[in-house]
């Protein structure tokens, strides 16, 4: 068996696997997680990752692929974690090198991808959008992530993509996409619709399980954020030729409360959407390694 060692970054753990290049799966007795605080110091971020990656045993001869979210350069390996509330720590820094020196017996290099884009390029490979010559991926946690996929390759310039590929660079109604779509902005609209000032003590799921019990206002911040990023999305669809889309993240939890008001923001923005495949990732873990792996793999 042939096999690549990954890395998946999370604002809450980080993730090793070693992903079979002849099945494109992850090897499930290969997975490890380790607890990781976005907010920690650079020492204790770097210090999770490696020791996460170590459990993979001896990297020496391997090229490892870390999925990471961004502002970062994923070129050169530094952080570009500015202001953005998450893994500041690590703006300016050299994650590349850090990683390198960190590990006992460490890989010939460190490759970073954008884990959006791992994740829309593993869906791809093996999961809901096998088979689509071009196809989107969107992942809904804190924010949203996207992915323009064209035969394998995330498309993140050009005329038929939003600026950088990303979607939260979009605005709706003269308002930053993750103002309207985004953990925050559905507390913020549920604490508004329903009068409340709980906010510190309330998560999407809660909400969502008070919008399945019936509470109106609770339904409401959930649909109206979700029609929005279907009504963002819809041009941008119809301009990439996308097939489907397959979306991720901890929202999708709610996807039955999630995927029709997407599915009418899209198809009532444009009617060509209006049998566009909108399918939920079975597992968006095993997509973002999948994803990583096959970034490298492509590149040699």
């Amino acid at each position: 068996m042939k096999a690549n060692p990954v890395l998946d970054v999370g604002g809450t753990h980080v993730t090793a696997a070693l992903v079979d290049v002849t099945t494109w799966r992850s090897v499930p007795a290969t997975r490890h997680r380790r607890p990781l605080r976005s907010d920690g110091s650079a020492d204790e971020i770097i210090d999770a990752l490696a020791g996460c990656a170590a459990k993979l045993g001896s990297l020496a001869g391997a090229t490892l692929t870390v999925a990471i979210p961004g502002p970062f350069d994923y070129k050169i390996g530094i952080g570009r974690y500015e202001g953005v509330a998450k893994f500041d720590a690590l703006n300016g820094v050299d994650v590349r090198d850090r990683l390198l020196r960190a590990l006992h017996e460490p890989p010939d290099t460190i490759e970073f991808l954008n884990d959006a884009g791992a994740f829309g390029i593993g869906e791809w490979v093996s999961g809901a959008t096998k088979g689509c010559r071009r196809s989107v991926g969107i992942t809904l946690g804190t924010g949203v992530g996207s992915a323009f996929i064209d035969n394998g390759t995330r498309i993140d310039s050009g005329p038929l993509v939003p600026p950088d590929g990303e979607m939260h660079f979009v605005e709706i109604d003269g308002l930053p996409l993750e103002d309207v779509m985004s953990r925050r902005a559905i507390i913020t609209a549920y604490c508004r619709y329903s009068g409340s000032d709980d906010s510190a003590d309330l998560d999407v799921r809660e909400i969502a399980d008070r919008a399945t019990n019936g509470d109106n206002a609770a339904l409401r911040a959930i649909q109206e954020p979700c029609r929005s990023l279907g009504a963002a999305l819809a041009p941008w669809l119809v301009k990439f030729e996308a097939e489907a889309v397959v979306v991720g993240g901890g929202m999708t939890a709610s996807w039955a409360l999630i995927e029709p008001a997407l599915r009418e923001g899209t198809a009532n923005t444009t009617k060509t959407l209006a049998h566009l495949r909108i399918d939920r990732s079975s597992d968006p873990e095993e997509s973002v390694e999948v994803g990583a792996a096959w970034f490298t793999a492509a590149a040699w």
